[in-house]
């Protein structure tokens, strides 16, 4: 495919509606999870698992699914992907039980391991200089768009159709990209056929997956759960055995020495520390919507607007702005935007404003914009084509891990504040350790009870919370202003490199 093919932002124009679908899937589940509860006979583990099994197989298996896409063709294994994307969204449409239901999840998570990385390892194989760099933002906003959205189209679809619509809307998205790849995408894939590294698999698998799932139970039971501090203790002790042996592996699934790039490192740290500190805001605001401004799930999803309206703004402001003023500034002014926008977010109390709540989260989701995917651009810019699958699933898994221990970590310190501020000494003890578990449990028990007191005290506690959570993101963030003014590089990354990449096979063409 030639480097001035149009056909190249067709392809991009798949991946990102494939993209867009993951995302989709992360939070669109949320705003079903009662019905579920009602409908499926599904008990509170039920729905935890439901709603984390997703996760845990995208997060297993993203190191195994670059290499593979490295060693047999990048084309072949997102195309199957998308198959397998597509068979689990119907599979989970009409499970009739919980279990059935978390199967397909778990295989909804393993297409969607693939579609990650293998495409955005494709980004250095079609696009190249300043075409790359707008291409990165492109990707980054449908990679999140679809987290957000998630609760909007949830909303509305529940209000309308069964729960199994959530995952039906999948299908066409899927059928339109599986088109367009087949047509339009050329195969690609590493000119070194490297024997696969099984102890590096299966140790990097376990690992992510043990720290993740660590991470995720200490968020809804509190670190000093015995079984969260073990899986996390024995994930980190499995990482640290796969680095190990990536120091001495043949074929190792990640090279090591990417981290010795700055661009490469920080970029990917900037990347994670952002997507930590987005994570914690959209876990926490929907709740807020809901128990503070008595929310519907539809209204919840439409208030969050305003930050996708930030994202896309500030995307395309990124874009313009870092062929002039390089990488290191528009991260730092983004990072700066965004812990702008979340210091100013802990202002809002019960009384606040509609539009208070929009000006900052906006501010927010323009700093995460502008942040983001020059941060991402950083990193896969040190990528050769060569190992831009592995390389990719690298960074995604590291974004991954870190926006469970954003959700995790920053739902602790939430929780931890949320219950000191709360005054149950009259309830029962069974009432009263309901609303301490669930701030909506809480609301809803207030108001079957007819309780404004006890509404009150549940609403301003929520906003305590929220506010201690708020004060750490935005201080997350502005540690990445730090971090990007010393670390990055000052040029931008399309700069650097607008010569087209060599060394890799592509069927059909010369190597770029």
């Amino acid at each position: 495919m030639g480097n001035n093919d149009k056909r190249k932002w067709w392809v991009l124009a798949a991946l990102a509606l494939g993209l867009l679908t993951i995302g989709l899937d992360m939070t669109v589940l949320n705003v079903a999870l009662p019905t579920l509860a009602t409908e499926l006979k599904s008990s509170t583990s039920d729905l935890q698992w439901i709603a984390n099994a997703y996760t845990l197989a995208l997060a297993a298996l993203l190191l195994p699914a670059g290499m593979l896409g490295d060693r047999y063709g990048r084309k072949k294994w997102l195309l199957i992907a998308f198959v397998v994307f597509g068979v689990a969204s119907i599979g989970c449409a009409y499970s009739p039980t919980s279990e059935m239901l978390i199967a397909m999840r778990i295989l909804l998570g393993l297409g969607a391991a693939f579609l990650i990385p293998l495409s955005m390892s494709a980004l250095p194989v079609l696009f190249t200089g300043k075409e790359r760099t707008k291409a990165m933002m492109i990707w980054a906003m449908a990679n999140t768009l679809g987290i957000p959205l998630g609760p909007i189209v949830g909303g509305w679809l529940l209000q309308h159709y069964s729960w199994g619509s959530v995952f039906l809307i999948n299908i066409p998205i899927v059928v339109v990209a599986l088109v367009a790849l087949a047509v339009l995408m050329p195969e690609s894939r590493s000119e070194q056929r490297r024997r696969l590294d099984l102890p590096g698999i299966l140790t990097s698998s376990a690992g992510i997956v043990m720290v993740t799932y660590g991470v995720i139970r200490a968020g809804e039971r509190g670190w000093d759960d015995s079984l969260s501090l073990l899986t996390s203790v024995v994930g980190v002790l499995l990482i640290s055995v796969f680095i190990l042996w990536q120091r001495r592996s043949r074929n190792p699934i990640i090279d090591l020495s990417l981290f010795s790039s700055k661009s490469f490192t920080w970029g990917t740290l900037l990347a994670t520390l952002v997507t930590f500190a987005i994570f914690g805001l959209l876990f926490v605001l929907p709740q807020f919507y809901q128990v503070v401004m008595n929310a519907n799930p539809l209204e919840t999803g439409l208030r969050l607007l305003p930050l996708i309206g930030g994202l896309i703004v500030g995307t395309k402001m990124a874009e313009r702005l870092v062929s002039l003023s390089g990488t290191k500034m528009i991260v730092s002014i983004g990072c700066a935007v965004m812990a702008g926008g979340l210091f100013l977010g802990t202002a809002t109390n019960v009384e606040s404003s509609l539009w208070f709540i929009y000006a900052w989260i906006t501010v927010t989701g323009l700093g995460f914009g502008l942040a983001l995917p020059i941060a991402m651009d950083s990193a896969l810019g040190v990528l050769s084509a060569e190992r831009s699958g592995v390389g990719s699933a690298l960074i995604m898994a590291l974004r991954q891990v870190g926006g469970a221990f954003g959700v995790a970590l920053l739902g602790s310190a939430f929780n931890y504040s949320y219950r000191n501020g709360l005054v149950l000494s009259s309830l029962p003890a069974e009432f009263g350790d309901a609303i301490r578990q669930s701030a909506s449990a809480g609301v809803a028990f207030a108001r079957q009870q007819n309780s404004a007191t006890i509404l009150d005290n549940i609403q301003y506690s929520f906003i305590h919370g929220m506010e201690t959570m708020l004060w750490i993101c935005g201080g997350i963030a502005a540690l990445g202003i730090f971090l990007a003014f010393v670390f990055l590089p000052a040029q931008s990354i399309a700069a650097k490199q607008s010569q087209p990449m060599t060394g890799i096979a592509v069927s059909g063409e010369k190597n770029h």
